[in-house]
């Protein structure tokens, strides 16, 4: 165990410890800095995830993007169906399912504050909701994922660096030295890793316990949520005993079998055309609405509508970034860089785009035409959305029973997969921690996890995931010049290097023939 391990484990615990011994103050705490970050550096972050958004394209869509992680000769390990479903588990499927209901008939029931015009519950505010949804849930969400796994992935597999965020800054700071500042980096990714990951554990126990109080009549509280934490605990214990290649991998699979099987039954039995509708009517909102929509603060009002969402969202990915971009580079050699980034930049926000048309599309259905509230059930609480919706369904019970299973394998794999890029942050880069090393962080993560939910609930959440994000913004800002840096050298040197091949082939095909030996 280094000074990494041990700096971000104190750091961490003292966190804990605060919320575990004074959750109101945590709470009050918590409120206040959410509040100080979002307003004081929102516009940073709309600025910053829009960049990484452009520079992704740039590198998929320039000459770099022919580029292929672990040399010319190597081909990916994965099937593609395989890869798509590791990228949805790891990093998307809490936060879809979690939202994909929520999102929508929160902006249904209050529109967001850029049109005044536009009255809650009317088709406009519909027809808003949407396209907001599949932006707040779309590529800009996945930016920083995608970002991070690429600069992981190549200095790993092209330059063969070590599995840690500061040996993507060798270009700019060494190949050696400057301990303290690569030490401060690392354990910089591994704190805003653990705060990101809390965020989503903690979000899938609040969803989790409304669907077992909506479906079983288990009731909601706080020693329900331990215990669901527990058993999560004890599953991801053993998947990480069974490692990449059987837990996760296996997981995956069935998370991704889960989710198909919930839209299809659900885009059935629920208003089919009105769905098609609404996801062809938001897509095209959505992509209308893109460029505006990705720099807006509305600071000529008072509405704080986007420090609640977008830069929310944003700095809830920055701060996760570490993880599932490490996560990504693990499971990506073979790739090119163009098939990396418009694989895990477009197709998993792709997929969760048609989740919340076919449900959010649904719910939405339900409440202008059928007479029903759902949104004043997500108004009272988010957590509840999905599980409101089953109950104007047929097999609303089935389905529910369904959703509760997804949710609690995503929750296993994120903790799974999280406890094994933390292991390798802080040991130095190995690509296979220890048991233990995954032990400890698994453990800390959910105690963590519960000291949040209980202290400050979804506002602890939201707030743990800004303050980890803030400083990895800047470290990730350096990582894009010392990665540009690195690509353009490459391939200078690749095309230098095979002209010379290329002269020598034709300087012996020349003296064969001199020599008629050809």
């Amino acid at each position: 165990m280094n000074t990494t391990f041990w700096s971000s484990f104190i750091i961490i615990l003292a966190f804990a410890l605060w919320g575990g011994l004074a959750p109101e103050a945590l709470a009050s705490q918590a409120d206040a800095i959410y509040g100080f970050i979002a307003n004081t550096f929102g516009w940073f972050y709309l600025i910053f995830v829009f960049c990484l958004v452009i520079f992704n394209f740039y590198l998929a869509f320039s000459k770099y993007g022919v580029i292929r992680l672990g040399g010319d000769d190597a081909r990916p390990k994965y099937p593609f169906f395989t890869w798509v479903a590791m990228l949805f588990s790891a990093g998307f499927g809490v936060s879809i399912v979690f939202w994909g209901v929520a999102e929508p008939m929160t902006h249904f029931g209050t529109p967001p504050p850029f049109d005044p015009g536009v009255e809650a519950g009317t088709a406009e505010a519909a027809r808003t909701a949407m396209w907001n949804a599949f932006f707040n849930n779309g590529i800009h969400q996945w930016a920083s994922f995608t970002f991070v796994g690429l600069a992981i992935s190549y200095f790993i597999y092209r330059q063969e660096e070590r599995s840690l965020m500061s040996d993507t800054l060798n270009p700019v700071i060494g190949d050696t030295g400057k301990k303290p500042l690569r030490r401060s980096i690392d354990s910089i990714a591994v704190i805003a890793t653990v705060m990101g990951v809390a965020t989503t554990l903690g979000l899938s126990v609040l969803q989790i316990n409304s669907g077992l109080d909506a479906t079983f009549g288990i009731p909601s509280g706080q020693t329900t949520q331990i215990l669901i934490v527990l058993a999560m605990f004890v599953f991801f214990m053993v998947s990480t005993f069974s490692g990449l290649d059987r837990g996760i991998k296996y997981l995956s699979n069935v998370n991704l079998a889960l989710a198909l099987l919930l839209m299809i039954v659900v885009l059935f039995i629920g208003p089919t055309g009105f769905i098609f509708k609404t996801i062809t009517t938001g897509i095209g909102d959505y992509l209308q609405n893109f460029f505006q929509a990705s720099l807006r603060l509305g600071h000529y009002s008072e509405s704080t509508w986007v420090q609640d969402w977008p830069v929310y969202y944003w700095a809830w990915t920055i701060a996760w970034a570490p993880f599932v971009g490490m996560f990504v580079a693990r499971i990506s050699r073979g790739r090119t860089v163009r098939e990396f980034v418009l694989g895990v930049m477009v197709t998993p926000p792709f997929l969760g785009i048609i989740w919340i048309g076919i449900f959010g599309g649904t719910a939405i259905h339900s409440d202008l035409f059928n007479g029903t509230d759902i949104a004043a059930r997500v108004a009272e609480n988010e957590a509840t959305a999905l599980f409101a919706l089953f109950e104007q369904l047929p097999m609303g019970t089935i389905l529910s029973f369904l959703s509760i299973c997804l949710l609690f394998t995503f929750l296993v794999t994120s903790a799974d997969s999280a406890t094994f890029v933390l292991g390798m942050m802080t040991t130095q880069g190995d690509r296979n921690p220890s048991v233990v090393i995954k032990g400890i962080w698994g453990t800390l993560i959910a105690a963590l996890a519960i000291v949040l939910i209980i202290s400050a609930g979804l506002n602890g959440l939201q707030t743990a995931s800004l303050i980890g994000a803030l400083p990895f913004s800047i470290v990730l800002f350096v990582v894009a010049v010392s990665l540009l840096m690195t690509i353009r050298r490459d391939y200078r040197d690749t095309r230098q290097r095979k002209d010379i091949e290329k002269h020598k082939r034709i300087a012996e095909h020349i003296e064969d023939e001199e020599n008629g030996t050809y």
